[in-house]
């Protein structure tokens, strides 16, 4: 059994921006899109688990906090140090300040529904 700081080295945030929500989708990175230049970086066994697990397809990040058995803070340590790898790719998203509004929306369907 290892203690959970001891896998994301002490660590309790992503580093960067990394701040990864629960509705997040995670997908792989296609190779041809990663820099060339970055070292190749040291990976846990538990940053395979979450690549391997995102091979199938896109995650949110509470998917794979719950296929990992691990806590959503740890997850977001070990996501962050993937991104920076530039071996995962994140979709967060659209905030509420950008959505339309209700009332817009409903007089557009109105609208439509009169056609």
């Amino acid at each position: 059994m290892v203690r959970l700081f001891s896998m994301t080295r002490g660590r309790t945030r992503p580093v960067g921006d990394g701040f990864f929500d629960l509705i997040s989708m995670i997908a792989l990175r296609d190779s041809a899109d990663r820099n060339d230049q970055l070292p190749t970086p040291v990976l846990d066994p538990e940053h395979h688990a979450i690549l391997d697990l995102c091979r199938r397809g896109a995650l949110t990040v509470a998917e794979l906090g719950s296929y990992t058995d691990l806590p959503v803070s740890v997850v977001r340590v070990l996501l962050g140090d993937l991104h920076d790898a530039e071996l995962i790719d994140v979709t967060r998203p659209v905030p509420l300040a950008e959505l339309p509004d209700e009332r817009l929306l409903r007089e557009v369907i109105n609208g439509l529904r009169a056609l």
